[in-house]
């Protein structure tokens, strides 16, 4: 059973490493929507290690949503009914990103997302597994988020967020689309070199 605030990000309140994270994440977000037209990079597609594993099994392109007091869930659905057009629907999102959405780091989550499509095998063994390795490296920044994992359900806030954020740049994303929540353990996590 998912407790409220491991549903909502809710977390450790203060952690410097916690606070450092988001901070470079939302500096990466921002250039990322700002200079690469909104592609993701290795600041945002981290190596994921299942438990006991010693190489990835891959890579995923992670979410940054901000806490359902700070939600802009309502916005990004609005954006995407607004046209059927991809391209302006990419472009009204590139704006909205690259304006202030990233501008106050203590508005996110630190529970990361991600989708997979339904009957994935990499989701179902990050599931099996319960836990896994975050490993973002980029910039001359490296984190090592180990992480707990959950399957956020369509009532958890996070949900929708990560539905209607990855559906402005993915209209074809299926409504069965898993939604997988990556919740950092801070003490058991480690950053190059160390914000401590």
């Amino acid at each position: 059973m998912i407790s409220a605030g491991a549903a909502l990000g809710g977390g450790i309140a203060v952690h410097p490493l916690k606070d450092a994270f988001l901070r470079w994440q939302c500096r990466a977000r921002q250039m990322m929507m700002r200079e690469d037209d909104g592609r993701p990079g290795d600041a945002v597609m981290p190596e994921v290690f299942p438990p006991g594993a010693e190489a990835p099994m891959g890579r995923i392109i992670t979410v940054l949503n901000k806490l359902p007091a700070h939600s802009v869930t309502t916005e990004l659905l609005h954006m995407s009914r607004r046209t059927n057009d991809p391209a302006h629907r990419r472009g009204r999102a590139l704006q909205f990103f690259a304006a202030g959405h990233y501008q106050k780091h203590r508005e996110f989550s630190d529970l990361l997302t991600a989708t997979f499509r339904a009957g994935s095998p990499g989701a179902a063994r990050l599931r099996e597994g319960r836990t896994c390795t975050l490993v973002f490296d980029a910039y001359s920044q490296r984190f090592s988020l180990w992480c707990r994992v959950w399957r956020l359900t369509e009532r958890n806030p996070l949900h929708a967020a990560t539905m209607a954020h990855n559906r402005l740049f993915n209209p074809q994303l299926p409504g069965d689309a898993v939604v997988l929540g990556f919740e950092p353990d801070w003490t058991r996590s480690s950053a190059d070199p160390s914000p401590l």
